[in-house]
C-alpha cells in the first residue's frame, strides 16, 4: 500500500475513534443535565416557542446518534469525511446548546444573526487571502490591512459626515497596504512571512500613534454606529427575518462570497489567476503576466480586508486599539479550512462565528466557567480545526514562491 492510502486509512480510523469518544462524552454529559422537568426552551420573537426539548433524553439520541456514526464510519466509512464531519458537527452543536439552554429560554433566530454577524470580518479576510494565495502570494498581513481599515474609516467617517465615504476609505487603505506588501514580497521578493508581519507591527503602532495624536484630542474618534439595514419583507419572515436587518458589511460578504467563487472558477481572469498560483513559469509561456496578475490579486484581496476591517469601526462607531483582536489571523485558518475556496472559507466562518456568539450567550446565561476560557474558546477552536485538517488541504502549489523571469 502506498504512503498516500495509508495515510488515509489511518486518518479515517482516528477520526471514527473521535466520532465515538465525543458520542459517548455526549452520553456522559447527560447524565450532568439536570431534572428532567427543566426544559431546553428555544424560541422566536415572532411565533414565540419554537420548541423545547428534555435535556437529558436529548442528550442521550444524540450521543447515542454520535457514536453510531463514528462506528459506521469505523465499520464501512462514508464516501467523504465530510459526511462524518458535518454529522458529527450537528450532534455536538445541537447537544451544547441544549446543555446550556437547560432550564431557560434561547433566542434561535438570534443566536444565528450573531453567528452571521461575527462570521462577516473572517469571510472577507477570507476572500482576501483567497484572491492572494491562489496567485502565489502568502498574505499573514490581513490583520493589519483589517486595523488600517477601520482606522481610516472611522477617520474618515467623523472628518466627512459621511460613513459610506468612510467605508470606501477603509477599502482604499486596505489596498494601499496590500499594494505596500505587493511591492515587498513581488518587486523585491522579500520573504512573504516577514512582509506580512512588518504590516501587521506596523498597523499595530501607527494606528495607535494617529488615534492617541490626531483623532481623540480632535474629538474624532466616536462618529457613531453605521445604521442598519432592513431588506422589506425578507426581514418580516419568521426564524429568519431577523438576518435581513444587519449593517451593509453584512450584506456585501453575502454578495461577495458568490460573486467571487464565479469569478475564481468561472472566469478567464480566475483561470489566469489560479494559473500563476499553480505553476507561475507555465502561465508566463502562454503569454499571462504573472507580476501584473499577482499585484492586482493582492490589491484586491487588500480591498476586502479593508472592508472588513471597517465592519469593526464603523459597527462600534469608534475606534479602539487592536480593535481587530486577531480576526485576521483566524480568517487565514478559515481560508485554510475552506480549502482556499469561497464557499469553503464562508462555512469555516460560519463555525468560528458561532464560537463567538456562543461565547455571549454563555456569558449571559452565567455558565459556570471562567470568563477567561469563554473568551479563548474561538481561539481555542481554531488550533483544534487547523490541526485536524492541516494536513489534508492542500494550497495553491506556487504559494509563497517569488516569482523570477527568465
Amino acid at each position: 500500500m502506498s504512503k498516500e492510502p495509508r495515510e488515509q486509512s489511518t486518518r479515517n480510523r482516528v477520526l471514527g475513534i473521535v466520532a465515538v469518544i465525543l458520542g459517548l462524552a455526549i452520553v456522559a454529559l447527560a447524565g450532568l443535565a439536570m431534572g428532567d422537568n427543566e426544559l431546553a426552551t428555544f424560541f422566536d420573537e415572532k411565533i414565540g416557542t419554537l420548541f423545547a426539548l428534555p435535556p437529558r433524553q436529548s442528550l442521550y439520541v444524540l450521543g447515542a446518534l454520535c457514536t453510531f456514526f463514528g462506528g459506521w464510519h469505523l465499520y464501512r466509512g462514508f464516501r467523504s469525511t465530510g459526511i462524518l464531519l458535518g454529522a458529527v458537527g450537528f450532534t455536538l452543536v445541537a447537544s451544547f446548546l441544549i446543555w446550556i439552554t437547560k432550564g431557560q429560554s434561547l433566542n434561535l433566530p438570534g443566536l444565528l444573526k450573531s453567528t452571521l454577524t461575527a462570521a462577516t470580518p473572517l469571510t472577507l479576510g477570507a476572500l482576501s487571502g483567497i484572491f492572494c494565495e491562489r496567485a502565489g502570494v502568502v498574505n499573514i498581513a490581513i490583520e493589519g490591512m483589517m486595523l488600517f481599515g477601520a482606522f481610516a474609516a472611522i477617520a474618515v467617517t467623523s472628518a466627512t459626515g459621511d460613513q459610506w465615504v468612510g467605508m470606501l476609505a477603509a477599502i482604499l487603505m486596505g489596498g494601499i497596504m496590500a499594494a505596500m506588501h505587493g511591492i515587498l514580497s513581488i518587486n523585491y521578493r522579500v520573504d512573504q512571512i516577514i512582509s506580512g508581519t512588518v504590516i501587521n507591527i506596523l498597523a499595530a503602532g501607527a494606528t495607535r500613534y494617529l488615534n492617541i495624536r490626531l483623532l481623540e484630542p480632535a474629538g474624532l474618534s466616536t462618529p457613531g454606529a453605521i445604521s442598519i439595514l432592513r431588506i422589506p419583507f425578507l426581514a418580516d419572515i419568521p426564524i429568519v427575518g431577523k438576518l435581513f436587518e444587519n449593517t451593509p458589511t453584512v450584506f456585501m460578504m453575502l454578495i461577495l462570497v458568490p460573486l467571487v467563487s464565479w469569478i475564481l472558477f468561472r472566469t478567464p481572469w480566475g483561470l489566469r489567476t489560479r494559473a500563476v498560483g499553480e505553476h507561475p513559469r507555465a502561465a508566463d509561456t502562454v503569454g499571462v503576466n504573472v507580476f501584473r496578475m499577482r499585484y492586482i490579486n493582492v490589491i484586491i484581496g487588500g480591498f476586502l480586508a479593508g472592508l472588513g476591517g471597517s465592519y469593526f469601526s464603523l459597527g462600534l462607531g469608534s475606534f479602539e486599539d487592536n480593535m481587530t483582536h486577531g480576526q485576521g489571523f483566524i480568517a487565514l485558518a478559515a481560508m485554510i479550512f475552506g480549502n482556499w475556496a469561497p464557499l469553503g472559507s464562508f462555512f469555516a466562518a460560519l463555525i468560528f462565528g458561532f464560537a463567538g456568539a456562543v461565547q455571549g450567550k454563555m456569558q449571559a446565561f452565567r455558565i459556570a466557567l471562567p470568563p477567561e476560557f469563554l473568551q479563548m474558546a474561538p481561539y481555542i477552536l481554531t488550533m483544534i480545526i487547523m490541526g485536524g485538517v492541516v494536513g489534508r488541504v492542500i494550497p495553491p502549489a506556487a504559494d509563497g514562491q517569488p516569482y523570477v523571469k527568465e
